[in-house]
């Protein structure tokens, strides 16, 4: 017997097959009237056949459901759960920040202008592109699960899929001095003071640094070992410098035996989930503006390539899956192209022949 499944149309009520199917942007659940689960498939078959003929008529026992976003928004959180690590952090904000502005909206209710409109919103707030191209993006797959369960067809989720992404501006490239890593981790409170030195010499997300488990940390070969938590989910390892096998040693040595977490509140045992405040003070302290955590990856990697690493080097010291995300920091080794290139004359230039004058 073929298991309950809604992306087949048909579900088990008791013992008697029910169907799951939408028309014109309504939900319908019809009983088969058999608990054969084969004469179930062919009474659904048929049901199709008629609606795609434009035969079929809802009677007065359909149940027609309609489904508001709240209810997506909320089968969607439960499918998240154990499946995307990122859930319970950017991703979890935006979906409530959606129920609250579209919680009661039925699935029907939405099209294009609608998302068009909320895109509009971020700009007219200040919000950068990226930030729409977020939420949008997250809308997207929301609806397209929406689609796969039975909650919409087809005509609503091609509404959504109209929505064009917002052309972003992905030239920023703010990263730090020598000088400027040192007047930064001076300013950093004791706290933060680890943190920030894990990124300067990793180039690890803030929150692949805030979730690192003391298990990922491998001290006697030197290297951290990430897996589900890094963006693209997938094992990266990272090796330690003498820098930091010496910071995680001092670290280990003070460690509080009832966590797991490497970076936790002392008092507290529970691991730092936000250090926006104490980031924005250490910033402040240090006279350094318009900088974000994540320049510090930016800094990790253009202080590898200003100091002659090659960019294959840098990507899988980064996670990228393609070059083409590391070849933003290849203006900054001119130098080590042109030592590159001069090597040439080694082996080039004295087997090149001559070229004779022209007599005049």
């Amino acid at each position: 017997m073929k298991s309950k499944n809604s992306k087949d149309g048909l579900y088990l009520r008791g013992n008697v097959w029910w169907m799951n199917f939408t028309v014109n942007g309504r939900h319908y659940q019809k009983s088969t009237g058999t608990t054969d689960y084969k004469t179930a498939v062919k009474v659904l078959e048929a049901l199709k056949a008629r609606i795609i003929l434009n035969h079929w008529i809802p009677e007065q026992n359909d149940q027609k459901q309609t489904c508001t976003f709240k209810e997506l928004a909320e089968r969607y959180s439960e499918y998240c759960k154990g499946r995307q690590k990122s859930f319970k952090a950017w991703k979890f904000y935006i979906i409530k920040n959606l129920v609250n502005r579209f919680g009661s909206f039925e699935l029907t209710d939405f099209n294009t202008y609608t998302i068009e409109q909320l895109q509009t919103e971020f700009l007219q707030k200040g919000k950068k592109p990226a930030t729409a191209n977020r939420v949008t993006a997250v809308l997207a797959h929301m609806f397209t699960k929406a689609n796969e369960w039975g909650m919409v067809d087809d005509s609503i989720l091609n509404r959504i899929r109209k929505v064009k992404r917002l052309k972003e501006n992905n030239k920023r490239l703010r990263f730090l001095s020598i000088e400027e890593i040192q007047s930064l981790l001076n300013a950093c409170d004791k706290h933060i003071y680890p943190i920030v030195k894990v990124a300067l010499n990793t180039g690890m997300r803030r929150g692949e640094i805030l979730n690192l488990k003391w298990d990922q940390v491998d001290l006697k070969h030197g290297f951290i070992l990430l897996g589900n938590e890094t963006k693209n989910g997938e094992r990266r390892e990272i090796p330690l410098n003498n820098t930091l096998k010496e910071l995680f040693i001092h670290l280990f040595t003070k460690r509080r035996l009832d966590t797991e977490y490497v970076f936790v509140n002392p008092e507290t045992g529970k691991r730092f989930v936000d250090i926006k405040r104490s980031w924005s003070t250490a910033c402040k302290k240090a006279g350094i503006k318009d900088f974000h955590f994540h320049d510090l990856r930016h800094t990790f990697a253009s202080q590898l390539v200003m100091n002659g690493v090659d960019l294959t080097t840098v990507k899988e010291l980064l996670g990228h899956k393609d070059i083409k995300m590391t070849l933003r920091y290849s203006h900054l080794a001119p130098e080590h192209k042109q030592d590159a290139v001069k090597k040439l004359d080694d082996f080039l230039g004295q087997n090149t022949p001559k070229i004779a004058q022209k007599s005049t």
